[in-house]
C-alpha cells in the first residue's frame, strides 16, 4: 500500500471518530447540566478546556456562553477539530482513497456531511439538538459498520483500526480528566451529589453505563467508574481495549517494534484507585502523561509508515 494512501486511511478513521466523539460530548454535557441540582453551577466553557481549544476560542469569541461554545465545537470553520471541519476532512480523505474502501463509503460520508451542513442550526439551538446529534452519531456508526462488514483485513484495515482507537483513547482520557477536574473544583459538601450525576454521565458518554452495571455490579462512584473506563479489557471504549487494538493492528505491519513497545508500556502500568479520594491531582497528572503518550504514539505511526518518498509502500 502506498504510504500516502495509508496515511489518508488513518486520518479518515481519526476524523470520523472525532466527529462521533464531539457529538457524544456535547449531547452528554447537555444532559449533565439539565440533571445537576440548581445550586451547582457548571460552565459550558469546560468543554473548550477538555479539548484544549482555549486559545482559538478566545480569538473568536468574547462571551463564554452555551451558544458560542456549541457553535465553536460543532460548526466553526476556524476550529480544525469542529464537527463540520472534521467531517470535511473525512470526506476529503475518503475521496482520495475510494479504491481501497467499500464503494458505499463515499455515498454515506456525502450524505452525512450534507445532513450536518443543512441542519447545523438544530445542533446549535437547544430545542432540536438531541435529535441532530443522535443522527450524526448514527451516521458515523453506519460508516464504521460498513468498514467492519465489507472491508478486507489487510494493511488498510489495520491503519483504520489504529486511527480509530488512538482518537478514541485520546477523547477517553480527556473525558476522564474533565470529570476529575470538575470534582476537584467543586465545594467538598457538593461532591457526593455532583459525583453521582457526573460519573453516570461519563459512563453514558461512552455508551458504557449498562456494561458497567453488568460487569462491576455495584453502585456508581468515581473510583469504580474510572477504573472500568481505564482497565476493562472487553468493552470497546475503555483505554485498555483501545491501546490493545492499536498494538495488535501494529503487529500486522512492518517496522512495528518501537510502537508496540510504547503500547505495551502503557498496558503494563496499573494506576491504583482504591476510593474516589484517589481521583486527585496525581491522577490528573497520570491522565496528562497518557495524553503525552498518545501524542508520541501518533508521532511513531507517522515516522514508521507515512514519512516515505513518493511511491514508497507502507
Amino acid at each position: 500500500m502506498l504510504s500516502r494512501v495509508a496515511e489518508r486511511l488513518y486520518w479518515s478513521a481519526r476524523y470520523l471518530e472525532r466527529v462521533e466523539n464531539t457529538a457524544r460530548l456535547v449531547s452528554v454535557y447537555d444532559d449533565l447540566l439539565f440533571d445537576l441540582p440548581r445550586d451547582i453551577e457548571v460552565s459550558w466553557y469546560n468543554l473548550i478546556e477538555i479539548l484544549s481549544g482555549e486559545e482559538i476560542f478566545e480569538q473568536r469569541y468574547k462571551v463564554k456562553d452555551e451558544r458560542n461554545v456549541v457553535k465553536f465545537l460543532l460548526a466553526d470553520d476556524t476550529n480544525a477539530s469542529s464537527m463540520l471541519s472534521s467531517l470535511k476532512m473525512v470526506r476529503e480523505n475518503i475521496r482520495t482513497t475510494r479504491d481501497v474502501v467499500p464503494k458505499e463509503t463515499w455515498e454515506l460520508i456525502n450524505e452525512l456531511d450534507l445532513y450536518a451542513q443543512q441542519n447545523i442550526k438544530q445542533g446549535i439551538n437547544r430545542s432540536e439538538r438531541h435529535l441532530f446529534l443522535n443522527t450524526i452519531i448514527e451516521g458515523c456508526q453506519k460508516i464504521i459498520g460498513l468498514f467492519a462488514g465489507a472491508m478486507s483485513r489487510d494493511s488498510g484495515w489495520h491503519f483504520l483500526i489504529m486511527g480509530r482507537y488512538l482518537e478514541r483513547a485520546d477523547m477517553g482520557t480527556r473525558i476522564l480528566d474533565a470529570a476529575v477536574s470538575l470534582m476537584l473544583k467543586s465545594e467538598p459538601e457538593a461532591r457526593t451529589q455532583l459525583g453521582q450525576v457526573t460519573w453516570s454521565k461519563v459512563l453514558k458518554s461512552q455508551s458504557a453505563y449498562l456494561d458497567y452495571r453488568r460487569t462491576v455490579r455495584t453502585s456508581i462512584n468515581g473510583a469504580k467508574a474510572a477504573t472500568f473506563l481505564m482497565n476493562d479489557p472487553c468493552f470497546p471504549r475503555t483505554l485498555a481495549y483501545c491501546f490493545k487494538q492499536i498494538g495488535e493492528a501494529a503487529t500486522k505491519l512492518p517496522r512495528a517494534g518501537l510502537l508496540t513497545a510504547k503500547v505495551d508500556k502503557i498496558l503494563e502500568f496499573d494506576y491504583p484507585l482504591v476510593s474516589s479520594e484517589d481521583l486527585d491531582e496525581d491522577f490528573h497528572n497520570h491522565l496528562n502523561d497518557l495524553q503525552i503518550a498518545i501524542i508520541e504514539i501518533n508521532h511513531q505511526i507517522t515516522e514508521n509508515w507515512f514519512h516515505f518518498r513518493q511511491g514508497d509502500a507502507a
